[in-house]
């Protein structure tokens, strides 16, 4: 049990060094320059060893990093990650204080961070820089992230999870969190910037200027770590293709990456309207829904509602299944069905008993069975995957997905405070699709029905970027090539620049593609003279890029290969400065001569979560003397023997033996008993009550439930139905009213499912249909014209 300490202490009443974190953000357009500053103090009468680790944004490229003691301050280096780890043990060994920043071998979103050693009453002030691209919402908003929340990610059985590159997470509620964070954003773009949206209190936006094309916000103070701190950036106009050109570093070879300059292209492709028009009539629907313990109460009741609105849209004549996943998954369906009333039906039943009650968050194995299936010809196939992203073998399930690409396109939503963006990110960059991040103030339904949109989007075939320069100047593509467009979204391309060319010279750039069968490209022509003022973020960014792929790249090859893989990698990310999974950063201060006395205790410094669980405390103290490389480095995040239990949503300890098991069978059993003594389900949501009466086909019937949805008695809406109309078509004009009536604001919600409803009217050539929307109009009381309807 948690016991609640007053002070600077964990939860196990250990003292912890960290005593404040301080967060800068610098946003320029749609890239983000972050400066995390984390001042320590050891307060207590020994040397001590902090370890954090924490969450950073899984695309981001970390480029700086230093500690500064007193006036000393101490720049790292970017090295080998073994040589690294070899060169940070060696130095605590010998007495000297050194610093090593790591990426986590399961995950490019997770850091551990050492601070060996704090000497009695002494501060350490830590400066970390990261650089990364912001993502576009729905809504056209740029979705900023400052991951706070680390929840224990699981560990899938027979993974060897205690092997030498874990890195050993500690973390206690969030409300726990012993250390404060203060957060700041300058914001500044050729736009103006319209508004800045938080999950958290903001301070409110000033503007430095009268084109408002630069401002600053704060977070409100007192903000506590009880949650992910999103930001939501919008800017009037912005979304327009830009190219920025950056010079390379002087002190670089020419040639180089970090030599020669870079381009980053944005490009937002914009289909013909004709093409757009063509919903896609088919395709086989894939939904994959986590029900671990963590998802429980909110979150898996959301899922539910937003099941609901998936099934009521998706297109007759399409194919479609659902999976859910634990420790063990399940399926609706033996294999993928063709959607009709009596298999939505079916689907629908299954869907309202589903409960957060499957233990762990094993993702791998039904994935590999989902691909283990056959494609259904002319249904392209389209997965959806939900889940609050919290496993250690996240690079393992992105290559699964990547080697499936060629088969489906892959939509991801991240649920909740926690999830893994490099999960979330991967999931939707492999599998040609797009990422969603929702958290828990968030509805889920807009985002997930905006993804259904870009799913019956025609399929983009055929991408290739051709470049048009000036003569010797030559192009290197540094981004993996793009293999999927969707309208409206932006598309990142990198690409380094040999040669020379005049300061006036013009390039361009061609992304040529097929759609629905028409061959159609975009272009760009941008200048060739640099940018001023951008430092090397373009450079680390596409350093970054490069990183990933070879990254991907090395674990698909194994053996030799991979080795040559793992060499190119180092061979980029030391001269760029930028992290990766096999190398770190070290620094070491061997200016004051002084040698450390006294053995040196290593204090965990806890990050915030925000689910309850149960976690092993790992502690270890060091003789002097004793190399640290004799310890284990790390050790397992979240052990098999730890189950993501759904019981009351959180984690338990299984129990050793002798432990009395039968309890805890007696209190599941009471819980199941107790299901049924449950107080009733408070009234269901208006729209999806109204949503649950539609039928595949997209019509409503009339009865005495469509009445009562719509607030009225059956009478009421029988009485003034125009005699030649048959009942559905008057049920289902009823309803399309009321939708525009009552729900505008959720129109993202229910409008695929509308126009379901409208092709549905269309094909019945019915009589009087103006009559019908007058007298529903009169009915309930508003004035939504048949243009209005689509009619």
């Amino acid at each position: 049990m948690m016991m609640n300490c007053c002070g600077l202490l964990t939860s196990n009443k250990e003292a912890v060094p960290l005593k404040s974190v301080e967060v800068e953000l610098e946003v320029r357009d749609h890239v983000a320059t972050v400066v995390s500053t984390l001042n320590y103090e050891n307060k207590e009468d020994k040397p001590l060893e902090a370890v954090f680790v924490f969450p950073l944004p899984g695309d981001a490229a970390v480029c700086h990093f230093s500690a500064k003691i007193g006036q000393t301050e101490i720049v790292a280096e970017v090295k080998e990650k073994q040589k690294a780890r070899e060169e940070y043990d060696d130095a605590l060994s010998s007495g000297q204080q050194a610093f090593l920043l790591e990426e986590s071998d399961q995950s490019p979103d997770i850091f551990s961070l050492s601070v060996g050693s704090l000497r009695p009453g002494e501060s350490a002030s830590i400066r970390l820089e990261y650089v990364t691209e912001l993502a576009v919402q729905a809504d056209e908003g740029l979705r900023f992230c400052l991951p706070a929340v680390l929840n224990p990610r699981y560990q899938p059985q027979g993974s060897g999870g205690s092997g030498g590159g874990n890195v050993q997470m500690t973390s206690v509620p969030a409300s726990m969190v012993p250390y404060s964070l203060s957060f700041s954003a300058r914001v500044s773009s050729p736009h103006p910037v319209s508004k800045v949206e938080s999950n958290c209190p903001l301070d409110a936006l000033q503007y430095f200027n009268t084109e408002q094309t630069q401002a600053t916000v704060k977070l409100a103070a007192g903000h506590k770590f009880d949650r992910d701190v999103e930001l939501l950036i919008y800017y009037k106009d912005a979304h327009q293709p830009t190219a920025v050109v950056e010079t390379g570093q002087t002190s670089a070879k020419p040639g180089s990456l970090m030599g020669d300059p870079v381009v980053m292209l944005s490009l937002y492709p914009e289909f013909p309207q004709a093409v757009m028009s063509l919903v896609a009539s088919c395709g086989e629907f894939v939904f994959l829904l986590d029900r671990s313990g963590s998802m429980a109460g909110s979150r898996i009741k959301s899922a539910r509602e937003t099941l609901l609105l998936l099934l009521k849209s998706l297109p007759i004549g399409c194919y479609f299944n659902i999976y859910s996943f634990g420790s063990s998954y399940e399926h609706i369906f033996p294999e993928s069905v063709e959607y009709s009333q009596k298999t939505m039906e079916e689907a629908l039943k299954k869907v309202e008993e589903m409960q957060a009650n499957l233990g762990g968050t094993e993702i791998l194995e039904p994935l590999k069975h989902i691909y283990s299936q056959p494609c259904i010809p002319s249904q392209p196939r389209q997965l959806f995957v939900f889940t609050d992203g919290e496993v250690c073998n996240t690079k393992e399930v992105i290559n699964l997905v990547r080697k499936n690409s060629g088969s489906h396109r892959c939509f991801s939503f991240g649920i909740g405070e926690g999830a893994s963006s490099a999960l979330i990110n991967g999931l939707a960059k492999e599998g040609g699709g797009h990422a969603q991040f929702i958290t828990d103030t968030d509805r889920m339904q807009p985002k997930v029905m905006q993804s259904l949109r870009f799913a019956l989007q025609p399929a983009v075939i055929d991408i290739s970027v051709e470049w048009d320069l000036p003569k010797g100047v030559s192009v290197t593509a540094l981004s993996p090539p793009i293999t999927a467009l969707f309208q409206g979204q932006r598309s990142l391309v990198y690409a380094q620049l040999t040669g020379q060319s005049s300061e006036a010279a013009e390039g361009c750039v061609m992304v040529k593609y097929s759609l629905a069968g028409h061959p159609s490209q975009n272009q760009l022509h941008f200048s060739l003279k640099p940018a001023e003022d951008t430092g090397l973020t373009v450079h680390r960014l596409a350093a970054r890029t490069l990183i990933r792929s070879l990254e991907m790249e090395g674990r698909e090859s194994g053996g030799e290969q991979e080795e040559g893989v793992k060499k190119k990698v180092v061979e980029l990310s030391v001269p760029s400065g930028v992290s990766s999974a096999f190398t770190a950063f070290i620094a070491v201060n061997k200016g004051d001569g002084k040698v450390l006395q006294g053995p040196l205790v290593v204090r965990n410094v806890p990050a915030p979560r925000m689910m309850a669980c149960s976690m092993g405390r790992f502690n270890r103290s060091r003789p002097p003397g004793m190399p640290t490389k004799a310890m284990a480095h790390s050790s397992p995040s979240y052990s098999p023997g730890m189950v993501d239990c759904g019981i009351m949503g959180r984690s338990v300890q299984s129990c050793p033996t002798g432990m009395p098991m039968m309890a805890m069978l007696h209190s599941y059993s009471s819980y199941l008993l107790g299901k049924s003594l449950l107080p009733k389900q408070p009234p269901r949501d208006p729209l999806l009550q109204l949503v649950s009466l539609q039928k595949a086909s997209g019509c409503w019937v009339l009865d005495p439930a469509l009445a009562d949805a719509l607030g009225k008695t059956s009478r009421e809406v029988e009485k003034p139905k125009p005699a030649s109309v048959n009942q559905e078509v008057w049920a289902t004009i009823l309803a399309l009213i009321w939708l525009h009536g009552f729900k505008m604001d959720a129109q993202e919600e229910w409008e695929l499912l509308a126009m379901k409803a409208v092709s549905w009217l269309r094909a019945q050539n019915a009589p009087c249909v103006i009559e019908c929307v007058e007298a529903a109009n009169a009915l309930l009381g508003f004035s939504v014209q048949k243009d209005a309807l689509g009619l």
